[in-house]
């Protein structure tokens, strides 16, 4: 069963521990994986995750750390490939309230399969989507 959707930065900072994943986010994540559920993140995520590294920002490991948890049968990650469902949720997601394209396909991806959204982003959390942080 899924649990929430996590936005690109849970997902780093999840896969690297990092203190910046706020305890309530890390909770909800581990709670899911003792539960055997799981946490979905949109396929944006990779080609941020490919971005953010060619810049310098997150280390070049952090693509294949996050290859190599997917690939596992218990994994608590799982990747939403987006589609013309979340395409058409994201005409609810006001431009001007999540103006970052990115931020918006994630956020639409929570919309419609209906779970909160996992981030510290304020516009998500402002845009009126529920979310755990």
């Amino acid at each position: 069963m899924l649990r929430a959707v996590a936005d690109t930065h849970t997902v780093i900072w999840y896969l690297f521990a990092d203190e910046r994943l706020s305890a309530t986010a890390r909770a909800a994540i581990e709670d899911a994986a003792s539960s055997g559920d799981q946490i979905a993140f949109s396929s944006i995520t990779l080609a941020e995750i490919i971005y953010l590294s060619e810049k310098g920002r997150i280390p070049m490991a952090t693509l294949e750390r996050l290859l190599t948890v997917l690939d596992r049968e218990d994994t608590v990650l799982v990747e939403i490939p987006f589609d013309r469902h979340i395409a058409l949720a994201l005409r609810q997601i006001e431009r001007n309230q999540v103006p970052d394209l990115p931020d918006r396909l994630i956020a639409a991806t929570a919309l419609y399969l209906g779970l909160p959204l996992i981030s510290r982003n304020h516009r998500i959390q402002v845009a009126g989507l529920k979310t755990i942080w």
